[in-house]
C-alpha cells in the first residue's frame, strides 16, 4: 500500500504508482472529495462536467441542455425587443 509522509509545511509527494495510476503530471490539479473518514483523490482534467456525479446531494440535478435552451430563447426574444 501507498505510503507518504506531511512535512512541516503540510506538504507530501503522491507516491509514483499513485501518480502513474492517475495519469498526473507536474501542475495537474487534484479534487479531494471527503467521505467521513475517508478522502478520495480525483485528478480535474478537462472541465466541471467531469465532476458529475461525485458530490452527493438531494436536489435533483441541472438539466444543462435545457437550461441552455431556455438561456437561448431569452437572449432571442430580448433581442427581438430592442430591434423594435
Amino acid at each position: 500500500m501507498p505510503v507518504s509522509v506531511l512535512t512541516r509545511k503540510w506538504q507530501t509527494t503522491i507516491p509514483k504508482n499513485v501518480r502513474n495510476h492517475l495519469g498526473l503530471k507536474p501542475n495537474d490539479r487534484i479534487f479531494y472529495l471527503i467521505e467521513g473518514e475517508r478522502v478520495v483523490l480525483k485528478p480535474l482534467k478537462g472541465n466541471i462536467l467531469d465532476l458529475r456525479g461525485s458530490v452527493a446531494t438531494k436536489e435533483k440535478p441541472i438539466d444543462f441542455k435545457k437550461l441552455r435552451a431556455i438561456t437561448r430563447e431569452k437572449v432571442a426574444r430580448r433581442i427581438i425587443e430592442e430591434a423594435k
